[in-house]
């Protein structure tokens, strides 16, 4: 189970910072996704919100300043390794066996020649990763999102995110390490590693009107971007040109 809580915070850091000079908006458009539970979101929201204030945001920090960027990065690095397996499989899954291939490719070489992962040697040789996870496979296999929710320590997710937690643990290589001290050791420093990446950008989300909306646009602006491989559906009314045609109208009715 790959980063959990806050992590989820930066998925989309560009629509946070689009949200934070806007109003709130109640209504959630993205994947037709509805929070019908906002009154219980929001508690969770400020229960991880505190929680990440006052436990892991620190530590973060404290990591961030002893270990030297270069460790940093091979550690980010390791772990990123060790969820390719799951996003070879998942891609296969989604009807992409191409991309699998080059993920098991990578997983290959940054597990012998990247020194069990530390190094993405294979990102160096232009082997570029294609991340993908259970939820986003039974999406793309036509699956409802369900509604938004906001649980405990996972923090922001819809009702198919939440059901595939248990696979994309299982999937994840970390979960089959047998020495349960080192396994658990190792699933502390993948989450702090990943809350020292996104130190940086707590500001945007700060800045918003409000932090709950823009977490919950953010997380399912992002979501729809991954599931559709970065092309998402443009929506019916996108291109709704029925209010320039009658300007067009009264414009040419004054010639």
């Amino acid at each position: 189970m790959k980063r959990p809580l806050i992590i989820t915070v930066l998925l989309s850091l560009t629509v946070v910072a689009g949200c934070a000079s806007q109003a709130p908006n109640t209504d959630s458009t993205s994947l037709g996704v509805a929070d019908p539970y906002e009154s219980f979101n929001r508690k969770m929201f400020k229960l991880n919100s505190v929680s990440d204030k006052y436990v892991l945001r620190p530590v973060a920090k404290g990591y961030k300043t002893v270990v030297p960027g270069i460790m940093r990065r091979g550690i980010g690095n390791f772990f990123d390794n060790l969820t390719t397996p799951r996003s070879a499989i998942n891609n296969v899954l989604q009807g992409k066996p191409g991309r699998g291939l080059n993920e098991l490719g990578r997983f290959v070489v940054n597990s012998t020649v990247g020194i069990g992962g530390l190094f993405d040697v294979a990102a160096a040789g232009g082997m570029e990763r294609y991340e993908e996870d259970f939820s986003q496979t039974l999406a793309v296999w036509g699956v409802s999102e369900g509604n938004y929710l906001v649980i405990p320590f996972f923090g922001p997710r819809t009702m198919l995110s939440t059901a595939s937690i248990p696979v994309d643990g299982y999937t994840d290589l970390q979960f089959h390490i047998n020495d349960t001290g080192t396994r658990d050791k190792l699933n502390v420093l993948d989450i702090i590693d990943g809350r020292a990446r996104l130190l940086s950008t707590d500001e945007l989300l700060n800045k918003s009107a409000d932090p709950y909306i823009a977490l919950r646009e953010a997380y399912l602006q992002n979501r729809e971007f991954n599931i559709y491989d970065g092309d998402p559906p443009v929506p019916d009314d996108f291109y709704d040109f029925d209010e320039f045609d009658e300007e067009d109208a009264a414009y040419d009715e004054t010639e």
